[in-house]
């Protein structure tokens, strides 16, 4: 997949936790119809059970606005709910291993990138798009290494064409600085999952990433 064949621009990535007590499912489409348009459901807590019942009310209303659903690193839960895709990181599953796979193989992979030398290797080169993570520290995943920051996300567009989605700690106020140095989506998880009203605040964050 190459950036010209990406077309999204504000990814979702929700897990029932984030949403503070709000219904998770709610906080979903009021991001979608506020101009959300991929969406990751990311539960690393959950059992496989637990997760497919979640990933299954989830894909009704992803499909529901033509929305793909993309799943964590959880092979059973993506093949069994039959998502768009999955997402996975150093220390799951390879896209090289995934693209092995009759129900994945031809799935959305996208990949997780938290140090440069990984721009050579084989999952990338396999991979869909690749995850900058985390751009900002965040609350929201702790077991990275490296900081980005907006010199870390040129750096990379300078040795990649695939797609880049930026994700850690992204908001309004630093969304804009994102996309100029080189991301071409945003992933956000409390700035619309906390959000008072996530429809709004997705709404607002497309707009100042696409105008």
């Amino acid at each position: 997949m190459s950036i010209n064949t990406f077309p999204y621009s504000l990814y979702l990535v929700i897990s029932e936790a984030d949403c503070m007590g709000k219904n998770f499912l709610e906080v979903a489409q009021q991001s979608i119809l506020g101009g959300v348009d991929i969406i990751q459901l990311r539960e690393k807590n959950d059992n496989n059970e637990i997760f497919l019942q979640k990933a299954r009310q989830l894909i009704e209303i992803t499909d529901k606005y033509g929305i793909p659903l993309i799943i964590n690193d959880n092979i059973t839960v993506t093949e069994k709910v039959n998502s768009a895709g999955i997402h996975v990181g150093n220390s799951d599953a390879t896209p090289r291993d995934l693209r092995q796979r009759p129900l994945i193989g031809n799935k959305m992979i996208g990949y997780s990138i938290e140090h440069l030398t990984q721009l050579g290797n084989e999952q990338t080169a396999v991979a869909d798009y690749l995850g900058i993570s985390p751009v900002f520290k965040t609350k929201t995943k702790t077991d990275t290494i490296i900081e980005w920051g907006l010199e870390g996300i040129t750096q990379i567009r300078q040795l990649t064409e695939k797609p880049l989605v930026a994700i850690g700690n992204i908001h309004l106020k630093n969304a804009r600085a994102v996309i100029n140095a080189g991301a071409d989506c945003l992933a956000v998880v409390s700035a619309i999952c906390s959000a008072a009203d996530p429809q709004k605040a997705a709404y607002e964050l497309k707009n100042e990433i696409v105008k």
